[in-house]
């Protein structure tokens, strides 16, 4: 029996909502065997982050050696990093154990503001981890941050897509959740060759909290099945759409989204 393996490499959100939590709760959903590895620990529940404690970069090591040495997870999935070392270790890590299926989603901001990569780690996301990146998921925020322009039209997406591709990413997925000018949530897929837009029904929601892990941590399942990036992203899609259309409503601020759901709709249970 083959068993699908992925490995997460983010941060703690004690709330459940993102980070490693969110990363195990949507690869068990998807029947892949998820690991983790800890960069950093999070005080954080819906209303927004009241502590970062990042790990001893030794401990970051030791886990990732223990992964490595032992673990074949067939896709890996890169989250909060939080700084320059940490990134470093990740990248030579990836490099060592040739973890080729990297997904790469650049967590720089809580939803709530809070910063969570620090600033001198943007160049070293730029230069040591994207160039081993499988697919890259940037926000608008996010993409906007990395390549020093403001991101305000569909064009100045596909610029920003070449820039990151450019970087050395093969796949670039840029979300489109943040434009809320439009009723659609557009994603723009670049292959390094065209553009692939594609559309979702805004769901007018506060409860949006761990949306980019929960996204991408689900691409990172279905490439560990040995899925195309394509048929990954179609599933991705439609798990995430399901989590945030049948919300769970918890939390005073900005609550999780429903990881239960894309498995209730498969049996027909909306319950």
């Amino acid at each position: 029996m083959s068993v699908y393996q992925a490995l997460t490499i983010a941060g703690s959100d004690s709330g459940g909502g993102a980070g490693i939590q969110a990363d195990l709760k949507t690869f068990q959903e998807l029947g892949v065997y998820g690991m983790s590895a800890l960069t950093a620990i999070t005080a954080q529940n819906t209303l927004g982050v009241q502590g970062v404690y990042p790990l001893d970069l030794e401990a970051v090591t030791r886990q990732l050696d223990s992964i490595g040495e032992d673990l074949q997870p067939g896709a890996v999935k890169t989250g909060m990093l939080f700084s320059s070392e940490i990134i470093g270790i990740v990248a030579d890590k990836v490099e060592k154990y040739g973890w080729n299926r990297l997904v790469v989603d650049p967590v720089m901001v809580a939803k709530g503001g809070s910063p969570l990569l620090q600033q001198e780690a943007v160049a070293a996301l730029i230069t040591r981890l994207l160039p081993l990146a499988f697919v890259t998921t940037p926000n608008i925020p996010e993409a906007e941050l990395i390549t020093g322009h403001s991101i305000t039209s569909l064009q100045d997406r596909e610029q920003a897509a070449r820039i990151i591709a450019g970087m050395g990413s093969r796949y670039v997925i840029l979300k489109g959740g943040h434009d809320e000018s439009t009723e659609q949530v557009i994603d723009l897929l670049y292959d390094g060759h065209s553009f692939f837009y594609m559309e979702n029904k805004r769901v007018n929601t506060p409860h949006t909290h761990g949306t980019g892990c929960t996204y991408s941590a689900a691409l990172a399942a279905e490439l560990a099945k040995g899925q195309s990036v394509q048929e990954a992203i179609h599933t991705a899609r439609a798990f995430i759409q399901a989590a945030i259309e049948d919300g769970l409503a918890i939390g005073a601020g900005h609550g999780p989204t429903n990881h239960f759901a894309y498995q209730n709709r498969m049996r027909g249970d909306r319950g």
